[in-house]
């Protein structure tokens, strides 16, 4: 997984834009499935100590609050592991894509403590650990299809979910800086 440097100064990709790789290896999903596990931990830890002042605070002009983008990243997780479960139970299933800024707008993304997605988190990074740690190379091969990015392994789509949780973790710990 690489990001680009150039975009590590745009404030929407503050550790680069995710670029794919053509194939991963083993000891690279293993550290990206490690990713994964640590992500509920790093994330508390970005938000550790926050006032509802800060939660309210956008880590860019015209960007999610800190609170919009912890519920997003519970949202897009929950959508990223049945996403798997579904490629490893059926046959390259087309996956329904949702608009996650409409979701990020609803009440419960605007209003509701971080601790309710922080917990979710937790518990569903567990499970989703337990079953990627449970992976043959061939069920690295299982494939879904994404209505608008096309056809995507799920060592890919690990790869994307690895990056999209240090991605949004930078945002916030970006809002921090004094």
């Amino acid at each position: 997984m690489t990001t680009t440097p150039a975009a590590a100064l745009d404030l929407r990709y503050p550790i680069g834009k995710f670029q794919p790789q053509p194939a991963y290896t083993e000891t690279e999903r293993a550290a990206m499935i490690q990713e994964i596990a640590e992500l509920p931990a790093k994330l508390r830890s970005a938000v550790s100590g926050l006032n509802e002042q800060q939660l309210e605070t956008r880590y860019r002009e015209g960007g999610w609050t800190v609170r919009q983008v912890v519920h997003h990243l519970a949202d897009s997780h929950m959508n990223s592991y049945v996403r798997f479960r579904l490629a490893l139970t059926e046959n390259a299933p087309t996956i329904k894509p949702y608009d996650e800024a409409a979701w990020a707008e609803l009440t419960d993304a605007r209003r509701e403590p971080v601790e309710i997605s922080l917990r979710l988190l937790e518990s569903l990074h567990h499970r989703w650990v337990v079953l990627l740690q449970s992976l043959t190379p061939e069920d690295w091969k299982h494939t879904f299809v994404h209505p608008e990015r096309g056809s995507l392994d799920l060592a890919t789509n690990l790869a994307l979910y690895a990056w999209h949780g240090k991605h949004h973790v930078a945002h916030i710990l970006g809002t921090r800086k004094p």
